[in-house]
């Protein structure tokens, strides 16, 4: 039986790489599914990490992601899609007594088993306009969602957004089938459902062209005067 119903999820289908003021430098850590705690394993990794390391501010500050980073385009429309979370084990996953809880090769599908509360938000951490729209959603207000970047410099985006940020590296790119961003993951009975949202173009940078268009049109009057 899997326990711990969100972190076994999301630690066995998506491998989040997590950057915190306190957990720099690790990241793509999978637990895997066994009847040990997983809390408890979680708390035994964590005193065998050098503090003194991890906790360097200007890491902190500089850090932009795992190296396997994946790009995604700005989202062109609204949409939704399905995706189905079934996943066959690479190895065999042992029970944390001796035997084998899950074969090499065994196929199925975690949403079967448990329920993941929580509400995922992908965004490109390098697009200003993705930052201030989840820094004004209900999303950054809300405690069942977690933030995922799938590019930014973490020092700079924990400056408009005070809650913990996440990378989502290309493994889980590729798993929810992501093809833009902003992205939003919810659990939807044995399906995980993705909704990408449009944002559009800020009216600063409409307004900013409106002058050129006007200076041009100035500057063609003022040549057809010369000709005259």
């Amino acid at each position: 039986m899997i326990r711990r119903t969100g972190l076994a999820v999301i630690a066995l289908v998506l491998g989040v790489s997590s950057v915190q003021a306190k957990v720099i430098g690790t990241y793509g850590t999978t637990y895997r599914i066994t009847e040990r705690d997983a809390l408890a394993e979680i708390e035994e990794r964590a005193r065998q990490v050098d503090w003194n390391k991890v906790l360097d501010k200007r890491k902190v500050e500089n850090y932009k992601g795992p190296p396997e980073k994946a790009s995604l385009p700005r989202a062109k429309r609204n949409r939704s899609f399905p995706v189905d979370m079934t996943y066959t084990t690479e190895i065999d996953v042992p029970d944390g007594k001796g035997g084998i809880l899950y074969p090499k090769g065994y196929t199925f599908n975690p949403l079967d088993y448990v329920t993941y509360p929580k509400t995922l938000v992908v965004i490109d951490g390098t697009d200003p306009e993705q930052v201030k729209w989840f820094a004004a959603s209900e999303y950054d207000k809300r405690l069942d969602v977690t933030l995922l970047l799938t590019e930014g410099s973490f020092g700079a985006i924990s400056k408009r957004i005070s809650r913990p940020l996440f990378y989502a590296d290309r493994r889980i790119v590729e798993r929810f089938k992501l093809k833009a961003a902003p992205s939003v993951i919810k659990q939807s009975g044995r399906l995980m459902v993705v909704t990408e949202v449009y944002l559009p173009r800020s009216s600063l940078k409409k307004s900013s062209r409106e002058p050129e268009s006007r200076t041009d049109e100035h500057k063609k009057h003022q040549h057809n005067q010369k000709e005259q």
